[in-house]
C-alpha cells in the first residue's frame, strides 16, 4: 500500500484561517505604513531643497504644505509638530506620532512612527 501525500480537507481549512487573520491585520495596517513611509519620502525631499536649507521654519512650512498635498495628502501631521535641527550642513526633519487603527469592537491597535529626514 501506498502512503498519500498531500494536505486534508481539516488542514486546507486552518491554513486558510490563518492567512485570513494576516490577511486582516496587514489590510488593517496598511494605510498608516504607508502614510508614514510617504511622510518620510516628503521630510527627505524637504530637507534637501536650498531654500528649507538656507531659511527658517516659514520657508519649511510652505515646502511641507506644497509636497505633503502633492504626494499624498498627509494629514495625521502638521507643519508645527515638526522639528528641524541641523547636523553641520545637513538639515534633519523629525517627529513622531501616532496612530490608533481599530480593529473589531472596542479593540484597537496603537502604532508609533517617528520619521525623520535621516533615515536611509
Amino acid at each position: 500500500m501506498k502512503k498519500q501525500l498531500g494536505v486534508s480537507l481539516s488542514g486546507f481549512m486552518m491554513v486558510l484561517v490563518v492567512l485570513a487573520i494576516f490577511a486582516f491585520f496587514g489590510f488593517k495596517v496598511l494605510g498608516p505604513y504607508k502614510q508614514f513611509y510617504t511622510i518620510q519620502k516628503v521630510f527627505k525631499t524637504v530637507s534637501l531643497l536650498p531654500e528649507v536649507k538656507a531659511g527658517g521654519r516659514r520657508e519649511f512650512i510652505n515646502a511641507w504644505a506644497k509636497y505633503s498635498m502633492t504626494e499624498g495628502d498627509v494629514n495625521v501631521v502638521s507643519g508645527d509638530e515638526v522639528e528641524l535641527t541641523k547636523d553641520g550642513n545637513e538639515l534633519i526633519i523629525s517627529t513622531s506620532y501616532s496612530v490608533r487603527v481599530p480593529l473589531f469592537k472596542n479593540v484597537n491597535l496603537l502604532i508609533d512612527f517617528a520619521p525623520t529626514s535621516a533615515a536611509k
